[in-house]
């Protein structure tokens, strides 16, 4: 895990759910064939609706046409974010279309812990709502040592609340790296 994770804002609503973040018509791809699994990043938040998901400025893709990475490394969301149903596909595809990091006011729990155990990407929760003045396209830096956030356009920095024990998962890469280095599990 970086120690500052920085990049551009994409920003969304309330209740954003799995379906919405990778929807199921594209769960066929391989999750390991290199050629696949960037499809993942090509279909990444290509359903979430404009007015329910609360998009600043209009219907501005994540990922452009054609593409299979985002421009946005950091996605900015309200509350419940990941919702619906359990899959790992869903930070999968946030991953593979470059995003480093998620940062809510909160999770649904499946999620969070599929980022987590998977290694996919560090997920913060804001301490307060950062969708109220964060604009997607916003230049951030994520100190993650000071658990803060600094959005560079409002010249202002917000706390973020402390990763707490799943830091060292996501500094080992995942649930199955920090056993195999604890010793939980044997050393492929």
């Amino acid at each position: 895990m970086k120690d500052v994770i920085t990049g551009r804002a994409y920003v969304l609503g309330d209740s954003v759910d799995t379906d919405q973040i990778i929807p199921a018509a594209h769960l066929v791809y391989s999750m390991s064939d290199p050629e696949e699994r960037r499809m993942y990043g090509r279909y990444a938040l290509s359903a979430v609706p404009t007015a329910e998901a609360g998009l600043p400025h209009g219907n501005i893709p994540f990922v452009r046409d054609d593409e299979y990475a985002s421009d946005y490394q950091i996605v900015v969301a309200g509350s419940n974010f990941g919702c619906g149903s359990s899959r790992e596909h869903a930070p999968f595809a946030l991953q593979v279309a470059g995003v480093e990091a998620v940062i809510a006011s909160s999770y649904a729990r499946i999620f969070y812990r599929n980022a987590v155990d998977g290694g996919f990407l560090v997920s913060f929760e804001s301490v307060e709502r950062l969708v109220d003045v964060v604009e997607t396209g916003d230049e951030l830096e994520i100190d993650v040592r000071a658990g803060t956030v600094t959005a560079e356009r409002l010249d202002q920095t917000f706390l973020l609340r402390p990763l707490g024990e799943v830091a060292a998962i996501i500094e080992a890469g995942g649930i199955f790296e920090y056993a195999r280095q604890a010793g939980m599990i044997e050393k492929q």
